[in-house]
């Protein structure tokens, strides 16, 4: 279960989301949904314990995430602003993740590169904005997480890449009983794959939808 508990967070005068509680069960896929600027990068990024909540918390498998190293082994994030090191490659960032994540499984990860037709040699910097996503996102697969957070990554990436993304995701959650919360600013990207559905509007989520009928 993954619960958000009044959380507010700001940046200086700017208050990017406020007073907002909702919760995203095991195994299951979440759908964050609100236009760009309404907050869904600061809600992931506060999951992700990269932000620490100004007020309320954020609590994944009961523990809170901010600092603690061993609840942050069991999920990873992908961002929307993507970066990588001039020359790294899959195989190189594979090797950098495995010394942080301890299921880290190359297997996994030859095996998706395989399926996405990339070239775990060659250097990510030099694929397009597409091919970057699906490299982040096929690293993240391979960490084996508990916890997959997506922030707009279906952005820029034609409708089978789209397709098989979202079909290795519940494939992998139904397998390995992960959950998985995905922002974007479309709902039409979403609305196929999500167990629940949240809309942040107004520093607000202004609906809490389950999907499950």
């Amino acid at each position: 279960m993954i619960e958000f508990r009044n959380v507010t967070k700001s940046y200086g005068d700017f208050t990017a989301v406020e007073d907002i509680s909702f919760s995203a069960c095991d195994s299951s896929v979440c759908g964050l949904i609100g236009y760009n600027g309404a907050g869904k990068t600061t809600l992931l990024k506060t999951v992700a314990g990269v932000y620490r909540a100004d007020e309320g918390e954020v609590k994944i498998f009961g523990e809170n995430v901010f600092d603690n190293a061993k609840v942050k082994q069991r999920l990873f994030y992908v961002p929307d602003d993507l970066y990588f090191e001039p020359n790294a490659t899959i195989e190189s960032m594979g090797k950098f993740y495995a010394g942080y994540y301890p299921r880290f499984s190359f297997d996994t990860m030859n095996k998706l590169s395989k399926v996405f037709g990339l070239d775990t040699k060659k250097s990510i910097r030099g694929f397009s904005k597409g091919m970057q996503r699906q490299a982040e996102i096929i690293l993240g697969m391979s960490t084996m997480p508990e916890v997959i957070l997506l922030d707009e990554s279906f952005d820029g990436l034609d409708p089978a890449k789209r397709n098989l993304i979202k079909n290795l995701l519940l494939e992998y959650m139904a397998e390995e009983e992960c959950s998985v919360i995905i922002s974007s600013h479309n709902l039409h990207d979403l609305a196929d794959m999500c167990d629940h559905i949240a809309l942040i509007n107004g520093k607000s989520i202004v609906m809490d939808l389950s999907l499950i009928h």
